[in-house]
């Protein structure tokens, strides 16, 4: 019996940093920007890029803290009271936080590496862990020289990273087996989230720690909805506390405003498919909210008695930006008049009564002519016509004169009854009948011989 064990080959970091930068940029030239959702961020995190254009505020550089540190070194009794406190402690995400082994680091009453085009990069390249809003738990925490590495979620590291690469074999065969078996659904989706410090760790408790934190991870007791509505603007937070629906927000942001829907619908229009999210039904409000991907782009009120109002403007994006732009006027309202409307008299005719003719059908009644009194006409028939009866043989096939027209004609006998005067009438000849004798005159009697 032999064992054979074999060990792929690591490659460093440092040869995996030019592969890495490759990946970065064919992932950004071939990703296809969609429309409505572009992200314009600078390299260093500003608030506007050098062209004035706005910033997303999510990957935008934090407000550093004030937190007053303490002076000296970290002591194993500090170290013991920050396990003690911090691990397992829960909080809620305030910033997207990517995967990946490096993650964010935050220097303490500093700002935020990476930021700005940097930070968007680790997000599309690693993937997203936690969304701005969730939950979010620390379940490791290592201390170095001057850090402290925080592990979110169970971390990015798989378990077991070097016996990933060992694989085990009997009989000297290719037939090998890895010690730990890759195995996709149980790939770690955590992240790392690292609190440097300059000069040294110094001896902080729990309570600083977690106020270093609070620009990445708030630690006060909060409701879902809070946590959520808290990561968002002003003006964005109070519309989903009041329940009200803008057009440009994320399914997120419409399930934590109006909840489940009660009907979603799936439907195309042209090439693009949507669903129709339907809230409420008749007589209450009812609401239509049309979902293009992961945004709303258009939003129906219907309220009984009232005509509908229609939005189809975004209104989320210029809240989104860093720059804190203000919301358009409300321009973009269409009003549809149904329902139970009332027209002004003294300015709008009053509505036609209900019809089944179509558009542009004129009917008999309609015609002028049919209002005056009416007046009693004799029937008049066709004329037949020879041609009536092409198969008729006893019909003549030319046309014959109308008399109608000339009324002295009726009183005239036709041609073929007027007698041939050439020629002087001749009696008929009347044959004897049977057993009687000739009746006919002696001059007309052949002469005896």
């Amino acid at each position: 019996m032999s064992v054979c064990i074999s060990a792929r080959r690591i490659i460093s970091g440092s040869a995996l940093l030019p592969l890495a930068a490759a990946v970065v940029f064919s992932a950004l030239v071939a990703a296809p920007a969609a429309p409505g959702q572009a992200i314009t961020i600078d390299t260093h995190g500003n608030a506007t890029t050098p062209a004035g254009a706005p910033v997303d505020r999510r990957f935008t550089q934090v407000q550093p803290t004030q937190v007053q540190l303490p002076k000296g070194s970290m002591d194993p009794s500090s170290k013991t009271a920050l396990l003690r406190s911090l691990e397992g402690e829960q909080g809620w995400a305030m910033r997207p936080f990517p995967r990946g082994h490096k993650g964010l680091t935050l220097v303490a009453n500093g700002k935020l590496d990476p930021a700005g085009e940097a930070y968007l990069d680790m997000v599309t390249v690693n993937g997203l862990s936690v969304k701005p809003g969730e939950a979010v738990a620390i379940t490791d925490i290592k201390f170095e020289h001057d850090k402290l590495v925080f592990s979110i979620n169970g971390g990015p590291d798989a378990k077991h990273r070097f016996l990933r690469h060992i694989q085990i074999g009997m009989g000297g065969g290719q037939a090998t087996t890895p010690v730990v078996q890759d195995n996709p659904e149980n790939d770690p989706q955590g992240a790392h989230l690292t609190l440097a410090f300059k000069g040294g760790m110094p001896p902080v408790t729990d309570v600083q720690v977690k106020a270093l934190l609070a620009p990445l991870i708030s630690f006060d007791m909060k409701t879902p909805v809070q946590a959520f509505t808290d990561t968002l603007p002003k003006a964005l937070k109070d519309a989903i506390l009041d329940h009200r629906v803008m057009v440009g927000m994320t399914t997120d942001m419409v399930m934590f405003a109006l909840g489940e829907p009660s009907q979603k619908i799936r439907e195309m229009d042209g090439q693009m498919p949507f669903e129709e999210w339907i809230y409420g039904t008749a007589p209450d409000p009812v609401q239509f909210v049309r979902i293009n991907g992961n945004r709303v782009i258009r939003l129906e009120i219907a309220k009984v008695g009232e005509p509908v109002q229609i939005f189809t403007q975004d209104e989320v994006d210029p809240l989104m930006m860093a720059s804190g732009a203000p919301i358009p006027p409300p321009n973009h309202t269409r009003t549809v008049a149904m329902g139970d409307t009332h027209p002004n008299p003294d300015t709008q005719a009053p509505d036609a009564p209900p019809s089944l003719r179509t558009a542009g059908e004129n009917l008999p009644q309609d015609d002028p002519r049919s209002l005056a009194p009416a007046s009693m006409h004799p029937v008049e028939f066709p004329k037949q016509k020879p041609d009536d009866y092409p198969d008729a043989t006893n019909l003549p096939r030319t046309p014959q004169p109308d008399d109608s027209a000339n009324p002295d004609a009726a009183k005239k006998p036709a041609d073929s009854q007027k007698p041939d005067q050439s020629q002087p009438d001749k009696p008929a000849q009347q044959k004897p009948a049977d057993g009687q004798p000739d009746q006919t005159t002696p001059a007309q009697q052949p002469s005896p011989q």
